[in-house]
């Protein structure tokens, strides 16, 4: 049996959307975003308290890209992964690791704009680098969607994968602090792939306890401009 421990609006999301994608049995356990994360308990399954936290067939794992080349590679038939040898198998690992890219910079804005309490803890000046910085990984996906080959719906030429589940994902957090304004080839993939059912069933419900409670997140004006 498959256990994941996840929280909503978490990286945890990117291997619940994948587990949905893969249409295979698992329990889902949800844990809220806060300090029984570091409980004795939770930090047998993943030492650092982070989510996701993975239990299959006895065994535990942590860190979601290394829960993502499992995952593919116990359930090949769903097409999820790229085998070695395969034309697209560089581009996949390369993909489905950029996902975390994006998130530490996601990671650092939830920081400052809600995990901060008080002002004087936030840094105007660490909002605005952050927020171009996801820019510039927005950058980066728009040249590959843009690059003119036949069937760049998604990341790989060879069609939907982990790796736009990965970086899907990590776009899906990205979006409440940059706009996917200005890169029209990101928008019109996240729109695509966001109308999947398993992307869907991944999403909070409707009485999860959110991480983010307003749809945007902008940086603070820095003092002096």
């Amino acid at each position: 049996m498959i256990r994941l421990h996840h929280c909503p609006q978490s990286r945890s999301m990117r291997s619940l959307w994948l587990l949905n994608e893969l249409e295979v049995p698992f329990e889902i356990v949800l844990h809220a975003f806060d300090k029984s994360l570091r409980d004795p308990d939770y930090l047998s399954l993943s030492p650092a308290g982070r989510v996701p936290a993975l239990e299959i067939e006895g065994e535990r794992m942590f860190e979601t890209a290394a829960i993502t080349e499992y995952l593919c590679e116990r359930y090949p038939a769903a097409g999820m992964g790229r085998a070695p040898g395969e034309p697209d198998r560089m581009a996949w690992l390369v993909w489905v690791h950029f996902a975390e890219t994006i998130s530490q910079h996601v990671a650092s804005l939830t920081q400052q704009h809600i995990v901060l309490r008080e002002d004087w803890m936030r840094s105007p000046v660490m909002m605005e680098l952050e927020a171009r910085r996801l820019e510039k990984c927005y950058a980066a996906i728009e040249a590959r969607l843009s690059t003119p080959i036949e069937n760049r719906d998604y990341l790989l030429t060879s069609g939907f994968s982990a790796a736009d589940v990965s970086v899907g994902q990590a776009v899906y957090m990205a979006r409440y602090f940059a706009s996917l304004d200005g890169f029209p080839a990101v928008a019109d993939w996240y729109a695509r792939i966001s109308e999947r059912p398993a992307f869907r069933a991944a999403l909070p419900g409707e009485d999860a306890a959110l991480i983010y409670d307003r749809p945007f997140y902008a940086p603070w004006p820095v003092a002096g401009r």
